[in-house]
Parts: C-alpha cells; structure tokens; sequence
C-alpha cells in the first residue's frame, strides 16, 4: 500500500508512462471516450455513476501528482467560461496559462498523439471537458 492522495493503480502505471509535453484529457460524462482521443492512449474509467466523480475531484488529485504547464477547456459556442471552467482556473491557481477551444476544436485538439490518458469522469455539466499538459518536474536539490 502506497502512502499518496493518488491509489488508482492503472492512473499512476498512465502517468508514470507519461512525460514533459504528454497530455492528460479529463472528459465529462458526455464526452465521446473512445473516439475523442487517439486510440493509442490509455482510458482509465472513474465514471462511476453520474456525478461521481468530477473533474473537479480528479484535477485535486491530479494537481498533487504531476507538474501541470499548461491547460486547454471546451467553451460553449458563445465562447463564454462556464462556471466549471472559472473553477478550474481556481484550482490551476492562476499560475497556469488556458486555452479556449470551441467544441469541434476542441475534439482535435483532443486527438493529438500527445494525448497519453484518458480520463472518463462523471461529470454531468456540459463543457467540463478539461486537457492538462504535463510539465517538468522541479530540479531536485542536495
């Protein structure tokens, strides 16, 4: 048993997988899982029910286990930020730059081999779609 916020075995083997440029797609409920992404990433299911779990619980987690440098979110067609998408750049704490897509525009940015994992949650709200890229981690020092 590991002592981590984060247990998911198959998570951790996907991001452990994963590098600098790598990219995380958390997908909300209504999001096509399996064809929105390329087929070479791996799909972790935390779709439990509706609702559970959000986008919102897995990038806490997420947050805590690897460095994020950038992020992108789907925006309705008036382009406006969702209150799911305010609370996401909450989270990031400001620090980490979003990119607004569209939602066609969104799916191929999506499809981009450099998508890694796949999150299926189960996020109700539309346009809760969120694509971390995975950034360096901090120099160790002696």
């Amino acid at each position: 048993m590991i002592n981590y916020t984060l247990t998911h075995p198959g998570l951790l083997a996907a991001l452990a997988e994963s590098g600098h440029g790598s990219q995380i797609l958390i997908a909300d409920a209504n999001y096509p899982h399996n064809t929105g992404a390329p087929a070479s990433a791996r799909r972790i299911a935390l779709n439990l029910r509706p609702g559970l779990l959000t986008i919102d619980q897995i990038l806490d987690v997420l947050i805590d286990a690897v460095p994020i440098e950038a992020a992108a979110v789907m925006t309705p067609p008036d382009g406006s930020w969702t209150e799911a998408i305010k609370g996401y750049g909450q989270s990031l704490g400001g620090a980490v730059p979003v990119t607004s897509y569209q939602r066609f525009d969104f799916y191929d940015a999506a499809r981009s081999p450099n998508v890694a994992v796949v999150i299926a949650s189960g996020d109700t709200r539309h346009y809760a779609n969120l694509l971390l890229t995975i950034g360096v981690r901090p120099e160790a020092t002696a």
